[in-house]
């Protein structure tokens, strides 16, 4: 696509574009480096997707189901982790049109909740899938409360109960230079930061490092990640908007807007890991989303670098 854009800011004067076309909820981005691709999915769609920049394809696989992520697996070329309602399951995928294959069901969660769904998920820095859930969403905007929870999938396939009363699981970033991890239940409007143990794959201490209403910030916490500097970049869903926080002093230090209302998520990109690409939805909840909302987009010229993203261990 075309739509492209300068953004005016007194720090930077970073470059929007429009890379893909609109879906209707666009969620889970995931940069393979190896790859040089961007793999993630539409929910609603019930579809899988793949963006490779140096050649502008974009392709897509329709899948059983409403998958809410897609994670390389580790040591096995085009296979993958998917959440699919709330399975973990393992797919084939060659990245062509309408070609993935089911492999196995690695697990199964929130067995007393089964209207839930998955809605965020990530690989830690050891391989290790972190994936939280959320309640069901019975009307447009409005969902079963407190019923979701935030596992640990290890390599063998053991299921950790991490948190549990979540309204929606969002975020997840890890900042192994400070053993943190950082975690947004959106519906409190917070971003939340945990000691982590990278040899354990554990999580203790919750506590309170972002809140919206300090910030006089509409909308709620969607997906994030972090730099290398330990900032984080967050999409503020209902606020057209990304947001760059301090989460160490609760800082705001920037606003990237963005030309959708429903911004869902974020990573680092591209050969130098230096863009941002940022995923929207274009759901109808009593006002029209025309395009571009739902594309993904592609943020240049932020003069930062994220981490690269980690695969899914699997035995």
């Amino acid at each position: 696509m075309s739509c492209k854009c300068v953004l005016k800011n007194k720090q930077m004067a970073p470059q929007l574009q429009a890379v893909t076309e609109p879906v209707w909820l666009g969620e889970g981005p995931h940069w393979d480096h190896n790859e040089q691709a961007l793999y993630f999915v539409s929910i609603f769609d019930e579809t899988i997707h793949k963006y490779v920049p140096e050649t502008g394809k974009h392709t897509r696989s329709k899948l059983d189901g409403k998958p809410t992520f897609i994670i390389p697996i580790e040591g096995k070329k085009h296979h993958f982790v998917v959440g699919l309602d709330r399975l973990v399951v393992e797919i084939q995928w060659t990245g062509e049109d309408q070609t993935a294959r089911l492999v196995r069901t690695v697990a199964e969660v929130d067995q007393d909740n089964p209207n839930n769904r998955f809605n965020d998920a990530k690989a830690d820095p050891r391989g290790r899938l972190f994936a939280g859930t959320m309640g069901h969403e019975y009307e447009p905007g409005k969902f079963d409360l407190k019923k979701g929870s935030l596992y640990r999938i290890d390599p063998d396939g053991s299921v950790h109960r991490l948190e549990s009363n979540i309204d929606i699981s969002n975020g997840l970033c890890w900042d192994l230079q400070r053993s943190a991890f950082y975690f947004a239940d959106s519906f409190e409007y917070t971003i939340r930061r945990y000691d982590y143990d990278v040899e354990t794959g554990s999580i203790a201490n919750a506590k309170t490092v972002f809140k919206y209403s300090d910030h006089g910030l509409e909308g709620i916490v969607d997906g994030m990640t972090i730099d290398t500097d330990g900032n984080l970049w967050v999409a503020n869903f209902d606020g057209r908007q990304v947001l760059k926080i301090d989460p160490r002093g609760g800082k705001l230090l920037q606003k990237i807007p963005i030309p959708a209302l429903q911004v869902t998520s974020v990573t680092f990109g591209g050969p130098d890991l230096d863009q941002l690409y940022v995923t929207s939805a274009s759901m109808n909840r009593g006002e029209e989303q025309l395009p571009p909302c739902g594309s993904t987009f592609r943020l240049d010229g932020l003069e930062v670098k994220g981490h690269p993203n980690v695969n899914v261990r699997l035995q």
